[in-house]
């Protein structure tokens, strides 16, 4: 079993078992993931890391509940994963928010659909949009913001909803580097205050170095795991010192061994 932590008394929140998923159509077979074996600790961030096509997404969609495993199983506490539940949250490639709802409202979406009280909705989706810093545009619309912003708006609507586990998928492949950069610090500020554990996806060795306290590199399909890295040098990682973290020898080693994997 791969172990997404080094703590061997941490609390293991996501375990796969030899899971398989195959995808099947009239006139096809894609055999997506091969007999995966991972477990998930509470509090980590993990980065799924591999070549597209690989089945990355494809393990994110089996913890969210999106799919269920052809065979294996997959728990959380566990209990096999049935399906979607807000105890995970996702931050999908697009920010997919509500074009009429202004920042507010797209955070305090969820709240209201569960019928929290106006007060406590209001306040959570405040301090959400403070954390993501875009207390400016609280009621700016979609269309008045950057593809940056709309990811944070994104992220404050899953945090509004206080998951257990955010999934992220890709959610920075659109942006540019220095925005990317920008998007790194506040998703890590996030992970160390609230210390939710997060599974996310990237096809960038750079972004899973500097962001995950474990990076899971994936093969290609059948994706298997081929690696689990533990660097040390990404909670040093920040929005001032990028390029003297990318410089370290064990940052080069890392990413020379990851190549090596892929």
């Amino acid at each position: 079993m791969v172990r997404a932590t080094d703590a061997p008394d941490a609390k293991v929140t996501v375990e796969m078992c030899q899971a398989n998923l195959i995808y099947r159509s009239k006139n096809r077979r894609v055999h997506a993931l091969k007999d995966v074996d991972l477990s998930i600790e509470e509090g980590s961030f993990v980065c799924l890391l591999g070549p597209s096509g690989c089945g990355k997404t494809s393990v994110l969609q089996l913890i969210a509940g999106f799919q269920k495993p052809t065979s294996g199983s997959i728990t959380l506490d566990g209990r096999p994963i049935e399906g979607p539940d807000r105890q995970r949250g996702v931050v999908f490639q697009q920010p997919t928010l509500y074009l009429w709802l202004t920042v507010q409202q797209n955070v305090e979406f969820g709240l209201k659909m569960r019928k929290v009280p106006y007060k406590k909705r209001r306040e959570t989706a405040e301090y959400c949009i403070e954390m993501v810093e875009l207390q400016e545009f609280a009621h700016a619309f979609p269309y008045e913001l950057s593809g940056g912003m709309k990811q944070r708006v994104a992220i404050a609507r899953v945090l509004a909803n206080d998951p257990r586990l955010m999934l992220m998928d890709e959610p920075f492949g659109a942006l540019d580097a220095m925005t990317r950069e920008q998007m790194h610090r506040w998703v890590r500020g996030i992970w160390e205050t609230t210390h939710k554990t997060v599974v996310f996806v990237t096809h960038d060795i750079d972004e899973a170095l500097m962001l995950g306290t474990k990076v899971v590199v994936m093969t290609s399909r059948p994706g298997r795991i081929a690696k689990v890295l533990s660097p040390s040098f990404t909670i040093q990682a920040g929005a001032d010192n990028t390029a003297e973290i990318k410089a370290l020898p064990e940052f080069i080693e890392m990413r020379k061994e990851i190549h090596r994997s892929m």
